[in-house]
């Protein structure tokens, strides 16, 4: 039997994301908390880069974990065996992040190459042959990777692009397969667990960002605001996107969902991940400085930040239609526009504006939303 020809049995469709794929995210996660050190470290249009590139094709390879998982239930020791080789393969590579462009990248090479070996093995069980439509080319990103590792300089910049491009072909091939297809429950639910588990790294920030010698009612005041601006980003999210998009997935065709899932819970995710990665940093840089001037590349990171998860969340309502855009594209425009707030007035000043922001995007949102008639 092949991928092809999988039966989409009612038992399948209903199925859950299981505790091994939650301990799989969580393993996976520790690559985000890398990032946002990395990025907290180097808070320069380099870092940044950094930062981009390697989520980028670290994510391209965790979607596929989960499209294996949709297909692919770990419902047996061999495949939960395979998992857990999995997650050690992506903790290699997360523990090279800090120096992946410098003399550890052959080691993050290595690890990534683990990753899709052990991916390929994991479709091979049950499809066989079928794996050999995205395998090799999986393939051949690990080996750049590990290339990218040997040498310095542009070259090394130029091959992790590389591997980003080179990415983009499977996606291409299956939306013109017209024959693979995906169960929309499980696999919305594991990307928003999967979302759940980067807010819960941005509360980790906080908490690592204040020294408890110096605990005082400030420090106290600037945590909870730094809470509530990720409450207000899980908010924007899981209030009604996440129940929505699985309605559209769950009625789609087979290969509507195809291109659906792949714009909107990867591409789009790119830039909502990203944003909950810089704005972790951004909290991690300010909270010391909470009533001081930022530095602009602090302010940056927390403008930035919010404004990327919202230009990502505009996307994901565009892609799959499931609400208006212009609320969600003029509120990245005002987060981006905080910045100056957090360099000329402080820290306090622009989370504040922030929060303020998101719960008037909500607040917007939400009396939008009573005048349309609700998605039955």
């Amino acid at each position: 039997m092949t991928m092809i020809d999988a039966p989409r049995t009612e038992q399948a469709e209903e199925a859950r994301v299981t505790t091994i794929e939650l301990f799989f995210d969580l393993v996976f996660v520790f690559t985000l908390t890398q990032l946002t050190a990395l990025l907290a470290d180097d808070l320069s249009l380099t870092g940044a880069l950094q930062v981009g590139l390697i989520f980028t094709v670290l994510f391209w390879m965790y979607g596929a974990y989960v499209w294996a998982t949709n297909q692919v239930p770990p419902d047996r020791a061999s495949r939960q065996i395979l998992l857990v080789l999995g997650m050690a393969a992506f903790l290699i590579c997360a523990l090279a992040v800090p120096r992946a462009f410098d003399r550890a990248g052959v080691i993050f090479g290595v690890g990534y190459l683990l990753v899709v070996l052990v991916h390929s093995t994991l479709y091979w069980q049950v499809y066989g042959r079928a794996v050999l439509r995205f395998a090799p080319i999986n393939l051949v990103s690990a080996l750049i990777v590990i290339v990218a590792g040997l040498v310095d300089g542009i070259l090394t910049y130029t091959l992790w692009i590389l591997v980003v491009l080179v990415q983009a072909v499977p996606p291409w091939l299956v939306r013109r397969s017209r024959q693979f297809d995906l169960y929309a429950r499980h696999f919305v639910e594991r990307h928003g667990l999967l979302l759940i588990v980067a807010f819960g790294e941005s509360v980790i920030a906080i908490g690592v960002a204040i020294d408890p010698a110096q605990l005082d009612a400030g420090l106290i005041a600037a945590a909870v605001l730094a809470l509530a601006l990720a409450t207000g980003l899980w908010y924007v999210y899981f209030a009604h996107d996440a129940e929505q998009a699985e309605q559209v997935l769950a009625s789609a065709s087979a290969a509507d969902r195809i291109r659906v899932s792949l714009g909107g819970y990867f591409y789009a995710f790119i830039p909502m991940l990203l944003g909950v990665i810089a704005m972790a940093a951004g909290v991690k840089e300010s909270l010391g400085h909470f009533t001081e001037p930022l530095e602009v590349e602090a302010a940056l990171a927390l403008g930035v930040g919010v404004a990327l998860y919202l230009l990502g969340q505009a996307a994901f309502h565009a892609i799959l239609r499931i609400g208006p855009v212009v609320y969600r594209l003029a509120a990245a425009a005002a987060a981006l526009a905080s910045t100056a707030v957090g360099v000329y007035v402080s820290a306090a000043a622009q989370l504040s504006l922030l929060v303020l922001l998101l719960a008037t995007l909500i607040a917007i949102e939400l009396a939008a939303a009573r005048r349309v008639k609700p998605l039955s």
